[in-house]
């Protein structure tokens, strides 16, 4: 039988789960809020360390920002973790949950504080992966996002989460899966909005049969959208509806670039707030027309091609190759022709950084959740005279800003929070550091 206990709520994890403390012992309590006083149920204990979920809340007070969700699924969907939490105090948890763990972690704090950067609240993720199971004793299959904690998945009407033509596409595809031969062996759909198109990859574990083809044909038809189909990896994926696509794209109005991707290379899923999160990095690099400029981890060159526009010359750096090869088709397609790109895995412990020179004198850092410490440590001996570090993971950017800070004598000048995706507990921040 599992231990139910009562606690005050002391603070939020990253994860956005209450912490309190009973008998020495720590506890985090999935949906408790801080200030209050709850009755939890222990899922899992550890020594000195247990995860546990809500059951009452005994005692809270009325000015600790609970408000009722707004989402049925909430609470069992994965996909939102603050619902129950008003928007204003959601930014100042995650703003300080960057701070802590700079304090903690890096052991250095920002000059100024940044005031958090959001734009849209709802209906603003264009890209997501749609989780698939086929459940007999559930009514068939079930199309959504991962329950919490769980493999399980929640079948969606709707989400408030997801851009409204993609949400509103979800009930038909769950019809569309209960009708497929093999809807037993097709574990999820990539689904990607660009402003031109919204494109669908199925992914199967099993061929398709006449009947599965044209249903999903007749499915894209209908709802003037583009089908792929992945039997394997990512070099197996091909069109099924049109035969030629139009290739998805999206724009920046704020510096007239259009950027061209495939329905599963990585993009940034907020697309006012990566507008937002743009001129705040082009700002505080304060670009001059002479600047040479390092992008690393640039991706497809959503942040090379307007730091092309405003300074001397880029060189964008990309492990993958895919996205190094869209990033120069991009660049020529917007006409560019000082910026160029290389690919090169920057967490390797044999990369070779003879590209590394004083010739670049600022940088712009977008690395993945694992953060950027080799490159850090680079800053150790080639010091340029400002980094920004743009950063979904504020326990990897706590750990290179000791780096820059502790060895490589940086200032870090300004931090702060932009509002990549709300009501989750993912956090994207911004720092900037100077020598």
């Amino acid at each position: 039988m599992r231990a139910v206990l009562q606690g005050q709520i002391e603070s939020l994890t990253l994860e956005g789960h209450g912490v309190t403390r009973v008998e020495g012992k720590v506890y985090f309590v999935d949906g408790a809020l801080p200030g209050e006083t709850v009755e939890f149920e222990v899922k899992r204990s550890r020594r000195k360390h247990g995860h546990a979920k809500l059951t009452q809340i005994i005692e809270a007070n009325s000015d600790n920002g609970r408000v009722e969700p707004d989402c049925e699924y909430f609470g069992v969907c994965g996909g939102c973790s603050f619902r129950h939490y008003e928007p204003i105090r959601q930014l100042e948890a995650k703003q300080q949950a960057l701070l802590d763990a700079l304090e903690r972690i890096g052991r250095v704090t920002p000059n100024q504080i940044i005031e958090p950067a959001t734009a849209d609240w709802l209906h603003y993720r264009r890209k997501a992966r749609l989780g698939i199971r086929f459940v007999e004793k559930k009514g068939g299959a079930l199309v959504g996002f991962r329950e919490k904690g769980s493999s399980f998945i929640t079948p969606l009407n709707q989400c408030f989460t997801l851009t409204k033509p993609l949400s509103d596409l979800l009930p038909g595809l769950a019809k569309l899966v209960n009708s497929l031969t093999i809807r037993q062996k097709l574990p999820q759909i990539e689904v990607a909005q660009g402003d031109n198109q919204i494109s669908l990859v199925f992914r199967h574990l099993q061929a398709l049969s006449q009947k599965d083809l044209d249903l999903i044909e007749s499915f894209a038809k209908v709802n003037q959208i583009q089908a792929f189909l992945q039997p394997k990896g990512l070099d197996s994926i091909h069109p099924l509806y049109p035969k030629v696509p139009e290739e998805l794209y999206y724009k920046l109005d704020d510096f007239d670039l259009r950027f061209y991707f495939a329905p599963t290379d990585f993009i940034q899923v907020n697309s006012k707030a990566n507008q937002l999160l743009i001129n705040m990095a082009l700002d505080f690099l304060n670009l001059q027309a002479d600047d040479r400029v390092l992008d690393l981890y640039c991706g497809l060159g959503n942040f090379s091609l307007p730091l092309a526009q405003k300074c001397k010359h880029v060189l964008g750096v990309e492990g993958d190759k895919r996205l190094v090869d869209k990033a120069i088709a991009n660049a020529d397609k917007n006409h560019l022709d000082n910026v160029t790109f290389q690919q090169q895995d920057l967490s390797d412990q044999q990369a070779d950084f003879s590209w590394l020179s004083d010739q670049y004198n600022k940088v712009l850092l977008d690395p993945a959740r694992s953060g950027a410490a080799l490159v850090c440590q680079q800053f150790v001996n080639y010091k340029p005279e400002k980094i920004v570090y743009v950063s979904c993971n504020p326990t990897t950017l706590a750990r290179d800003a000791n780096v820059l800070t502790n060895l490589a004598s940086y200032q870090l000048t300004h931090a702060g929070i932009i509002n990549m995706f709300p009501h989750t507990a993912h956090i994207e921040s911004i720092a900037v550091f100077e020598r």
